[in-house]
């Protein structure tokens, strides 16, 4: 695994590619990831993908919550639309912390 050290792009590839895909420098601006770091990485992109389709699904309970809470049925309607919608927001900005920390740890790439 190696990682451009102007971008972060990071490739699985067995050999650094002759030019970043992503930003454009040569070879020798990528880094050979220390095994440990690429299994960590390996590892956590199950998880971090996720999180982040976790993340999508929330929005979709946040928006239904809204469409729901609008609509104000009757009271309790409204009551269970409000707490879907917030309790979604909160998971959302739970996973957005924990990304930041994945990131932070050198587990994304």
């Amino acid at each position: 695994m190696w990682k451009c050290s102007v971008c972060q792009y990071i490739t699985d590839a067995a050999e650094a590619p002759e030019v970043c895909p992503r930003c454009g420098p040569p070879k020798e601006k990528f880094v050979k990831l220390a095994e440990d770091k690429a299994n960590l990485i390996k590892r956590a992109r199950l998880s971090n993908g996720l999180h982040q389709k976790l993340h999508g699904i929330l929005d979709e309970v946040e928006a239904i919550g809204n469409k729901g809470a609008e609509d104000n049925l009757d009271p309790l309607c409204v009551k269970i639309f409000a707490k879907a919608r917030d309790d979604a927001k909160e998971l959302k900005h739970w996973i957005d912390a924990e990304i930041e920390v994945h990131v932070n740890k050198g587990k994304w790439g």
